[in-house]
């Protein structure tokens, strides 16, 4: 018996076009006969569900049903075999399917809500919940207690609405999950909070501030430092030397980008020589800035024993990225990169030296970071 859901509602006609359908992907699929359909060996899910096989991927085509909900055709060619336990009903596993017929012509098949959320298929109501709409006409069914007949649909080619703002809970969504006006009104307001925080003075000495870079023969915990960069807030180089790894002999990957050879580094000091002025200098600094604290301080922590020694030092850190991050985000929301090279295209600061030199990123990290914080420092 073919039957009309009564609650198949028509297809949103902003997702049709003619003869083609925009997925929720974005994908366009076009309309096509079930004679053209045969021809192309598509299939459809009623189809697939005799054979125990489910599609892999999003419909290839589909046709319009006479009650106006869709039928979507899937390529024969990219399915996958449906697990043996979900072949019946898990209450009643015989090869006796309850099944009914739809308009279309297509058969689906009686199966209980634990057996088709399994399969990524809910009743409208619940889709409704989720913010989705119904496209797809149903791809199973279930009889109620009370005798009705409860259809679900498939969430992958439902239509999920626009989110609501979660601030005026009108307009679409637009970024931050708010809407242009709210996001723009918040906007302003972390903008000036922002502002006013990078304002305050510090009263901080430019000697006690310093800026550190290294370069690396990668980024893991076992790789070694092979290049080291220390400045004070006036700019004065405080160290400035390539360092010998004890343990690697070669870093292809990172060499690409700072250009430091195994060969460049064979007469250089070893880490456990510049030790001693390493620590000197970080003991006489009030603050430690680096640009993406989390990579260098992972290395240079382990030049302390201990685990007191390593927090002492992590207290004295800074992370200029993150400012930058905070500051990019309230001026200009639309970047969505944040690395060194675009903070200083960001805010107009030319290079001294080759981006990507220890020595280079980190006078690079110094202008930045007074660029943020034009009243960090106590002249």
């Amino acid at each position: 018996m073919a039957i009309n859901p009564a609650n198949t509602e028509q297809l949103d006609v902003e997702n049709i076009d003619g003869n083609t359908m925009k997925l929720r992907s974005g994908a366009i699929i076009p309309r096509i006969t079930k004679e053209a359909a045969d021809r192309r060996a598509l299939l459809t899910r009623s189809i697939l569900a005799k054979l125990h096989l489910s599609p892999v991927g999003e419909p290839v085509a589909f046709d319009l049903s006479e009650d106006g909900s869709v039928m979507f055709y899937f390529d024969s060619s990219r399915v996958t075999e449906t697990p043996a336990e979900l072949w019946y009903n898990t209450t009643e596993r015989t090869a006796n399917r309850e099944t009914v017929t739809l308009e279309s012509g297509n058969e689906i098949e009686r199966m209980g809500t634990r057996r088709a959320a399994s399969y990524g298929f809910y009743t409208k109501r619940r889709l409704d919940e989720m913010n989705y709409d119904v496209v797809e006409e149903p791809v199973a069914y279930n009889i109620a207690k009370d005798g009705s007949t409860v259809y679900f649909y498939d969430k992958k080619t439902a239509i999920r609405r626009p989110l609501k703002c979660i601030v005026c809970g009108k307009d679409v969504r637009y970024k931050r999950k708010m809407c242009r006006a709210c996001f723009e009104r918040d906007l302003l307001r972390r903008r000036e909070d922002g502002d006013a925080y990078r304002a305050q003075p510090r009263g901080m000495s430019r000697e006690r501030v310093l800026f550190f870079d290294l370069e690396l023969t990668g980024v893991y915990t076992h790789d070694e430092i092979i290049s080291v960069s220390i400045t004070n807030g006036r700019g004065d180089i405080l160290m400035d030397t390539l360092v010998r790894p004890l343990r690697k002999k070669k870093w292809t990957k990172t060499e690409k980008i700072h250009g430091i050879t195994p060969a460049m580094v064979e007469n250089s000091p070893t880490l456990d020589e510049l030790v001693p002025t390493i620590k000197e200098l970080f003991a006489n600094a009030d603050n430690i800035i680096a640009f993406g604290v989390s990579t260098d301080y992972s290395h240079i922590k382990y030049i302390y024993e201990t685990e007191a020694e390593q927090e002492a030092l992590h207290k004295k850190v800074r992370c200029c990225a993150n400012e930058f991050v905070r500051f990019q985000s309230e001026h200009y929301p639309d970047n969505n990169h944040a690395s060194l090279i675009d903070a200083m295209a960001c805010l107009g600061i030319s290079w001294d030296g080759i981006p990507h030199s220890s020595i280079a990123d980190t006078i690079a990290c110094m202008k930045v970071w007074e660029a943020l914080f034009p009243n960090y420092y106590i002249d």
